[in-house]
């Protein structure tokens, strides 16, 4: 962790550079600072502290907006606003004035997780490289993509502002950002070409409950045993000592009410000793997010957890589940993006690239196809069980025009032994000389599985179960 909190310490100078003074008696949350993003299309809220009383006026691309501070805080709203590819300034003015300089409006996308999502591009030893880091650390030269860093943090009480800053993408920088939230944020400015700004809130070996608030789990009867229990260390799970809600408290909550657009998540490795729970326990955490920041029910892009040999099928079920049970969600499926001995794989380009794909389908309604293959539904004819799929683009494909891999079969008996599958039209056969009357289809169903089927679009199926309770 030197490497992070070296890159992340911030001078006063640079950090203050927006203010008038030092002890300026307004000042904006750090979200509001140099390069930053704003979401383009909704009411946009800036906030910071002042004088109680202080009259604070902003003033950005032609809007004057103004309020008066009480119990030392102020908050107002910009009206909607398009796309603003031109650097602008944002004033801010009280006793003081503060000017923000070359501000953009485009997309704004809240990145977080767990390690997978937390790893920068740059070298983390003792993990393995990124694959082609330096490659793509030398054509990093997007200047319409910015990333704005949350510090690691547990807190008991919400903590109002992590005082940080916005990081124009460049070659000189980029080594610093999130990998899998760089490769989305790539993806999307090649899709859209606009502005495109990155809020990077991750932190490593987290379950989704610490991510969520003290009474969104309190208020959740489901979790009344988790709650009851949540002091207590659990091996492999949660140490002791870890606060609730700590990091809902100290590295979301500074950060809301900032217009975003949605979430991209990579989590779920520290939650796979407990899948069902998790059905639970991801939903009510989107709930929540969804509810505090005020802006309805925004996307959410849900990474599927990648192949590694600890990493059982069940916690891949249990997103796959909440994907298809929580509206205006997506499942990024990286069967193909794994390494059975590495907890952290290094290929983290199609895992950005497939956020980007989603969120334009789903966040930008492209007729795109933006999901690889999901079970729909399966009939049992004589000695065969059709597959029926959901998303198959302009069909099914079996990668590299092999034979399809990772299909498991079972009669009454549930003892699933390997099958033959082929692809007829838009659905997937399976039929094993060895079982005569199938009930179930497994696939994928194991920790590393070896599967290949995939749509026209080139996206991979979530492995899946038929017999799912």
């Amino acid at each position: 962790m030197k490497l992070v909190m070296k890159k992340y310490l911030v001078t006063a100078f640079s950090m203050f550079a927006i203010t008038a003074a030092a002890d300026a008696t307004v000042r904006p949350s750090s979200l509001f600072s140099h390069h930053m993003i704003l979401q383009k299309g909704v009411a946009v809220p800036v906030w910071g502290r002042a004088d109680e009383g202080e009259k604070v006026v902003v003033k950005f691309n032609g809007q004057v907006v103004s309020t008066v501070a009480k119990n030392g805080k102020w908050m107002v709203k910009l009206a909607p606003m398009p796309y603003i590819t031109t650097p602008q300034e944002m004033t801010i003015t009280g006793q003081n004035t503060i000017s923000i300089k070359d501000v953009l409006v485009g997309e704004v996308w809240l990145c977080s997780g767990q390690s997978n999502m937390e790893r920068q591009l740059g070298p983390r030893p003792p993990q393995q490289p990124i694959t082609d880091w330096e490659k793509e650390r030398d054509a990093a030269n997007y200047p319409m993509i910015r990333e704005y860093y949350v510090p690691l943090k547990y807190a008991a009480e919400k903590v109002e502002d992590v005082q940080q800053r916005w990081t124009v993408c460049s070659p000189q920088t980029v080594s610093d950002f999130s990998a899998v939230g760089y490769f989305f944020a790539r993806e999307l400015y090649k899709r859209l070409n606009i502005p495109v700004g990155i809020i990077f809130s991750a932190y490593g070996g987290t379950p989704a409950e610490d991510w969520t608030s003290k009474p969104a789990l309190e208020g959740n009867p489901q979790l009344a045993e988790l709650v009851k229990n949540y002091d207590k260390p659990v091996e492999g799970y949660r140490p002791a000592g870890k606060l609730m809600s700590g990091l809902y408290n100290g590295m979301i909550a500074p950060l809301i009410p900032y217009a975003i657009k949605g979430v991209a998540w990579y989590q779920g490795e520290a939650n796979r000793d407990w899948p069902k729970e998790y059905q639970v326990i991801l939903p009510n955490m989107i709930r929540n997010w969804r509810t505090d920041f005020g802006q309805g029910d925004f996307p959410f892009l849900i990474v599927q957890i990648a192949p590694y040999k600890d990493m059982t099928p069940e916690i891949r079920e249990a997103q796959l589940k909440v994907s298809e049970r929580v509206k205006n969600t997506a499942l990024i499926v990286t069967t193909d993006c794994g390494d059975a001995n590495d907890i952290h794989p290094t290929h983290k380009q199609p895992v950005g690239e497939r956020l980007g794909i989603a969120a334009c389908g789903l966040a930008y309604h492209q007729k795109i196809a933006y999901s690889g293959p999901l079970f729909a539904s399966q009939k049992i004819n004589g000695n065969d069980v059709v597959l029926n799929f959901s998303h198959t683009a302009k069909g099914l494909r079996a990668k590299d025009n092999g034979t399809l891999s990772g299909f498991t079969i079972a009669g009454a008996d549930k003892k699933f032994v390997p099958a033959t599958a082929e692809i007829r039209g838009n659905t997937v056969v399976v039929h094993s000389a060895s079982v005569s009357q199938p009930v179930a289809v497994r696939y994928g169903w194991a920790n590393v599985p070896e599967c290949n089927l995939y749509n026209s679009a080139g996206l991979p199926a979530s492995p899946f179960r038929t017999d799912s309770e």
